[in-house]
């Protein structure tokens, strides 16, 4: 298993562990206010609702981290094994890695880009193959299938995602939004305060939550999918470099 997939299997694990506590709550609730153990304390519904909406925030970040490690274990393949020169890589991977050495897409002062523009020079000259770099990903906070599909197309692959998986992440079920966008969103709402945890949780229940998350994993599994395979066929690299 490499690492990027054992940190989905790792966090998902997590999700599911919390999905379990969550339904053992609702069952209890049917049977009136759950209490803990040798305690009068009660499980009020305001409690009730704070922990279903922090849900969304493991879910959320189920996503954040598996395309993250998805992108990282693309850009590092290029030097984990073997020495590639900037001229093996593939056109849009190429791009990057010009865009990371010479920080083209960063506000610099003069002396700045003359920096960037000599590191770049340098590594031409002395022919050195191309080393660690790290690809700027944006969407942090905004990861819904349109960005995860940007950021693969700035890579140079082709993600493959099944019509019922694609339809299943895209269908309108909630305030007309797919599955990815309505958790981005809540997420969002939650983390810059314009949503309350107990607001967020109201009027949902364990069942929706499950099929949020069908959805959101069907997805990532796919994404992951795509990624080790342009990864197992060397697409990092020019079509004319790769091994065969």
């Amino acid at each position: 298993m490499s690492d990027f997939t054992k940190i989905f299997s790792d966090r998902l694990q997590e999700i599911d562990a919390y999905l379990a506590l969550l339904e053992t709550l609702e069952q209890a609730v049917r049977s009136g206010s759950p209490r803990f153990t040798k305690s009068e304390t009660k499980i009020t519904p305001q409690q009730q609702h704070i922990l279903y909406s922090s849900f969304y925030l493991q879910l959320y970040n189920l996503v954040e981290a598996t395309i993250t490690r998805c992108i990282e274990a693309f850009t590092t393949s290029v030097f984990i094994k073997e020495s590639w020169f900037p001229a093996d890589l593939s056109v849009e991977l190429r791009k990057e890695w010009v865009r990371y050495i010479a920080r083209t897409h960063s506000e610099l002062n003069r002396e700045n880009r003359l920096a960037g523009a000599l590191r770049l020079c340098d590594h031409f000259i002395q022919s050195l193959p191309v080393s660690e770099f790290n690809i700027d990903k944006g969407g942090g906070g905004n990861w819904d299938e349109e960005k995860i599909q940007k950021i693969a197309s700035r890579l140079g692959l082709s993600l493959q995602i099944s019509k019922e998986t694609n339809e299943g992440i895209k269908r309108q079920l909630y305030n007309d939004k797919g599955a990815l966008v309505h958790i981005k969103d809540l997420r969002n709402e939650l983390a810059h305060g314009s949503l309350s945890f107990a607001e967020c949780g109201r009027n949902v229940t364990v069942r929706d939550l499950r099929d949020l998350k069908k959805r959101i994993v069907a997805y990532l599994e796919e994404v992951i999918a795509s990624f080790q395979r342009s990864i197992n066929n060397y697409e990092f690299l020019s079509p004319d470099k790769r091994p065969r």
